[in-house]
């Protein structure tokens, strides 16, 4: 038998509430009929929350029973709900996966196969290219949180806004195989910063930070990760200066 739910949600002219075209499409998906249930102006949504006692829309009620917004549909579903504060390696893993696929395309496209020595360096070159995009969306942003580890912007405050540019850079002309002579000490100077400073902040002194690595927002947690990504930008630049 199908259930019935009614859905109230914000639908304006000017703007349709996203959550409530999720929980619209939820509780589709969960097998429900849904009496979907427009607020068409900013006085009907104010009269609705003061009527129910709520603070937002959308408004799901199942079987009588108000069940709530978009995230407490989910809870009610026992799925998932995003914690906005929870630290993850997402972002990271996402990026290098691309870069990656991006390094093997390129192989593909340039010599016939995907698998080559060149493909290894596209995607050292690639990654730094994107995550010194990443940082470049909001430099200050980016330069406030590397101040919490880095050891050389702590003491010249302006290498945090310098330090996107120079990752970017370095990863064009890595990429290129252009200006060697200003790449490869480009890489090995941020690169070795990089590293010791996150070894300092993470196995010395034992701090619990977020990494600037992809941006000032970045909810990924300083460790590992960002030693290996100043490895790897060390280790690309040694092979481009014996190679």
């Amino acid at each position: 038998m199908t259930r019935q739910a009614t859905l109230y949600r914000m639908v304006m002219p000017g703007h349709t509430c996203p959550y409530g075209l999720k929980a619209k499409y939820l509780l589709e998906r969960k097998g429900f009929t849904v009496d979907d249930r427009w607020l068409t102006t900013r006085e009907a949504v104010d009269a609705f929350k003061a009527e129910h006692g709520v603070k937002t829309t959308p408004q799901t009620f199942i079987d009588g029973e108000r069940i709530g917004g978009h995230d407490d549909l989910r809870r009610h579903f026992g799925l998932r709900v995003r914690d906005p504060d929870a630290v993850s390696y997402r972002p990271v893993i996402a990026l290098f996966a691309m870069t990656a696929l991006m390094a093997v395309a390129a192989s593909h496209a340039a010599f016939g196969t995907a698998l080559t020595m060149q493909a290894a360096e596209w995607f050292v070159s690639f990654s730094m290219v994107v995550l010194a995009l990443l940082k470049l969306q909001d430099v200050d942003s980016f330069s406030t949180m590397f101040l919490n580890y880095d050891l050389l912007a702590k003491r010249w405050v302006p290498y945090g806004k310098v330090y996107p540019f120079a990752e970017g850079l370095a990863g064009v002309l890595m990429t290129a195989h252009a200006l060697p002579w200003l790449s490869i000490p480009v890489a090995l100077f941020i690169g070795t910063i990089g590293a010791v400073s996150v070894f300092k902040a993470v196995y010395i002194d034992k701090r619990e930070l977020k990494c600037a690595c992809v941006g000032g927002s970045s909810k990924v947690p300083l460790g590992f990760v960002s030693l290996t990504e100043n490895l790897a930008m060390i280790g690309m630049a040694a092979w481009m200066l014996v190679g």
